[in-house]
């Protein structure tokens, strides 16, 4: 199959390119990269007025495979993937059971393969059973295929059993991404530990417990020499502390999400549960701190911790709804919004943070345009208008903060492999 993508302004920062011009896909990978490129004999995709980039790649879902398909599976979440522009998924272990096996994340990869209309790669878990007391197989995990470890959705509490994590970790190239929150400062606590928790009597969960795990860990990277992300950074002390680290040559990268870039804990007012998130919504300064951290580089990547519930479990009292909601189909809106509409990020910036720099820190054959890579890409209007209605939602999780949010900027296209996964937002397959 021949493809050109034709007249779109290209940008693509691992090659330094943003410019109008075609790009021309044979068998699957790109053939020629800008220019004018003859459309004889080929499928013709019309770009003009559009941005076409590598395929968005998101470090940090939950697609709830295997034990939770009532919420999601792989089949639901790459069609919102595909929706959202994401080509390159990374599905997070907190599942029933735990992925921390090599025979589980075989499995999980096959059944990708057969099900996922986007890439979708699987993260191990770093303790058996996400427990904490006992390590994972890790190194045959990945070396079965995992790009990861993590214990995401717990801390690691034990200090000597994350340190010797690290040295396995490191041993086989692999990267350990880290929840960090002190548990036993937010046990109970409901939202941002402030002025606005206590406005509304919800118990809080302080921001210095988010600055002491990750304190913690930077610590033990350091002392061990092994590869920290961070995950869903949230404060401005963490961002600091992730500052200093990379000052001092430590191997640590972290990430920020769009719910976390752009909303505050005054959202939380009216006790909607599709605002409860873990780690919380914070207070307006923190904010602040994240966006500057992933202007500056010291925040690397921009991930959506997608976590889809079922509608029954979200609808119920504030303080007994689960922590999360869907991201894959807003975060690109939501980060047009209120990242470059604002003035604060240009597009290529936001193509480095949410494809170039993932595909990086994983080191993944993507996140480019280069000639030979596959045909991974990402087709968006940066000046779509457009309104959140869950309702439309490819993904089974219909909770979002964003619902009823006017956006501006929005996917158009999504190509995996070279075959169109979803077209003028309707996704195919």
């Amino acid at each position: 199959m021949k493809l050109v993508l034709k007249g779109g302004r290209i940008i693509d920062p691992a090659q330094g390119m943003d410019a109008v011009g075609d790009v021309l896909v044979e068998g699957g990978v790109i053939a020629a990269v800008g220019g004018e490129i003859d459309t004889r004999g080929a499928e013709v995709f019309d770009a003009r007025g559009l941005v076409v980039a590598p395929g968005l790649i998101d470090m940090h879902v939950h697609l709830r495979e295997p034990g939770q398909e009532a919420k999601e599976d792989f089949a639901s979440g790459t069609r919102a993937a595909a929706a959202g522009g994401f080509t390159t998924v990374c599905s997070m272990p907190n599942t029933r059971p735990a992925v921390d096996s090599a025979v589980l994340v075989n499995g999980l990869i096959r059944r990708a393969e057969m099900e996922g209309v986007v890439n979708v790669k699987v993260v191990g878990a770093l303790t058996k059973g996400q427990e904490g007391k006992e390590l994972a197989e890790i190194g045959d995990m990945l070396q079965a295929g995992a790009v990861a470890l993590s214990d995401d959705g717990h801390h690691v509490a034990n200090a000597r059993i994350l340190r010797t994590g690290f040295e396995y970790a490191r041993m086989f190239g692999g990267v350990i991404i880290s929840h960090a929150e002190e548990a036993s400062l937010v046990e109970d606590g409901f939202m941002h530990e402030g002025a606005v928790s206590a406005m509304l009597g919800l118990k809080g969960r302080p921001a210095v417990a988010e600055d002491i795990a990750v304190g913690r860990d930077i610590m033990l990277a350091e002392y061990t020499g092994a590869a920290l992300h961070v995950a869903h950074v949230s404060t401005a002390g963490a961002v600091e502390l992730i500052r200093q680290a990379k000052a001092r040559g430590v191997k640590v990268t972290a990430e920020a999400t769009p719910h976390h870039l752009a909303l505050t804990d005054e959202a939380v007012v009216g006790y909607d549960p599709a605002t409860k998130v873990n780690p919380p919504l914070r207070s307006r300064e923190h904010v602040a701190a994240v966006v500057a951290g992933l202007k500056d580089g010291t925040l690397d990547c921009i991930v959506t911790d997608h976590a889809p519930h079922a509608f029954e479990e979200k609808d119920v009292e504030y303080r007994y709804a689960p922590s999360g909601f869907a991201g894959l189909e807003t975060a690109l809106g939501v980060v047009l919004t209120e990242l470059y509409h604002s003035g604060r990020f240009t597009l290529a910036e936001i193509v480095e943070r949410m494809a170039t720099n993932p595909a990086r820190l994983l080191g993944l054959a993507a996140g480019s345009l280069k000639v030979g890579t596959a045909a991974d890409i990402a087709v968006f209007d940066p000046a779509a208008e457009w309104t959140v209605d869950s309702a439309k939602f490819y993904t089974r999780g219909k909770c979002t903060p964003f619902e009823g949010k006017r956006l501006k900027g929005r996917a158009v296209a999504t190509f995996v492999g070279g075959r169109p996964a979803m077209k003028n937002g309707e996704v195919i397959g």
